[in-house]
């Protein structure tokens, strides 16, 4: 592999360093430096990250392939400035035996634009009723750490407890997605004003808060780790700032559409706006942003969600819940966090990428920008002013709730162990 030499990138957005990338590593990070025969990237002004993990991606291979593959979903990732995507269970088959894990790991390793990790089932076919293979997930080649019933949640208090303490014996953690089936039935959007005015079923805080409480107190009771997917209200956020302070081992994310948009939204009854769960307040989502710049909610995880054209060009009830995030996810944490102050771009590389890699159990990934270091790194145009156009997307879908809306900052540059993926913002 031949030598590129980044110069003059603000590392992590601090002072202009030149970064020396040979094969696969980082060589050396300095001043004026020059090495004979590299590919020079003049990257003056640009931010320069480790490459971005995201701890929660659903690639819907196998099952799915209308909406999305492996392939083009570490396309879109690549593109977004991912180097490493967490691949979520609710695929067809269900990831929960240890054959569907190896199938995603391996599809990942043949496509080759980011680094792919799959995540378990906590039961059988995700229906709640039966822990699956979790250590047989665990011991084989792709080495599951992260499990999850992602799309439903573990209601059952009992096969919860009994998951937290399996993963415990091999240090793994159950992402939990809080949503009480009872509290939520028939639900269609945030329970609240709008959906009073609309006349559209309520999704109730409640339904998130309940399950965060009772899992965080399980979590404490068998002294395993917890990890909340997508929180999403003020409550939520309460109820993690108070397990944190007791000592609980309980992580959170936030993903980018609830930084950004409201269930204002909802109001046009455009079904790109349908999601799991839902757009919430203008106050959730300021609670959101303090609580991802306090430390409350540790990372922002995509939960990037392809659906095909017909899946939500249809009536809102009918219509799929999730979006597509990848592309988007750097600019909207930009526009949401870094222009208004919240986070600088250090706190941006510890949300997006140290931090999802810790709880994940990554290794080589989510490291420092230094020499001796693996080369994944995302190189980000931070003046870039642009309109996102679905139409440009490497996904294979389209469901952005973006399309027509101006957003900072591109990526330009994406290394994976010093391969570049993505160059001059185009896919290598």
């Amino acid at each position: 592999m031949s030598k590129i030499l980044i110069r003059g990138a603000k590392v992590l957005g601090g002072e202009a360093q030149d970064v020396l990338i040979d094969g696969e590593t980082i060589a050396e990070v300095g001043r004026n430096l020059s090495a004979e025969g590299a590919t020079v990237i003049e990257a003056e002004g640009q931010v320069l990250l480790p490459g971005l993990v995201d701890l929660h991606t659903h690639l819907r291979e196998p099952g799915r392939e209308d909406s999305e593959t492996v392939l083009t979903g570490t396309r879109a990732a690549a593109s977004g400035g991912y180097t490493a995507v967490f691949a979520m269970a609710n695929t067809f088959p269900v990831a929960d035996t240890a054959g569907v894990v190896e199938q995603v790991w391996r599809l990942g390793k043949e496509s080759g634009y980011c680094d792919v990790q799959p995540i378990g089932a906590v039961t059988v076919g995700l229906e709640g009723k039966q822990l699956s293979e979790l250590g047989a997930m665990h011991e084989s080649a792709a080495r599951v750490t992260v499990f999850s019933d992602d799309g439903k949640c573990v209601d059952d208090a009992v096969i919860m407890r009994r998951a937290l303490e399996y993963v415990k014996a091999f240090g793994g953690v159950v992402a939990q997605h809080a949503q009480e089936p009872r509290l939520t039935e028939g639900a269609q959007m945030n329970e609240g004003i709008v959906s009073a005015e609309l006349g559209l079923g309520g999704w109730p805080a409640v339904a998130e808060e309940s399950i965060i409480a009772r899992d965080v107190l399980l979590a404490e009771h068998v002294g395993s780790r917890v990890h909340i997917c997508h929180l999403s209200t003020a409550g939520s956020v309460e109820i993690v700032r108070w397990a944190k302070s007791r000592g609980i081992d309980v992580t959170a994310e936030v993903t980018p559409h609830h930084l950004l948009l409201t269930d204002e939204l909802v109001r046009s009854y455009n079904a790109v706006y349908k999601v799991n769960p839902p757009l919430r307040t203008e106050r959730d989502v300021m609670a959101l942003r303090e609580a991802l710049a306090d430390g409350t909610i540790d990372i922002v995880a995509t939960d990037h969600a392809p659906h095909p054209h017909e899946d939500k060009d249809c009536e809102w009830a009918a219509a799929a819940m999730g979006m597509v995030g990848l592309e988007t996810a750097l600019s909207v944490v930009q526009q949401t966090m870094v222009e208004t102050g919240l986070l600088d771009w250090a706190g941006v590389a510890e949300r997006m990428s140290f931090a999802p890699a810790r709880i994940g159990s990554l290794e080589n990934h989510g490291r420092p920008v230094s020499a001796g270091e693996p080369a994944n790194l995302t190189l980000v145009d931070t003046s870039y002013r642009g309109v996102v156009d679905p139409a440009h997307f490497a996904s294979r879908s389209r469901n952005t709730p973006y399309e027509g809306r101006e957003l900072p900052g591109r990526v330009t540059h994406t290394f994976l162990r010093g391969r570049a993926t993505v160059v001059d913002g185009k896919l290598a």
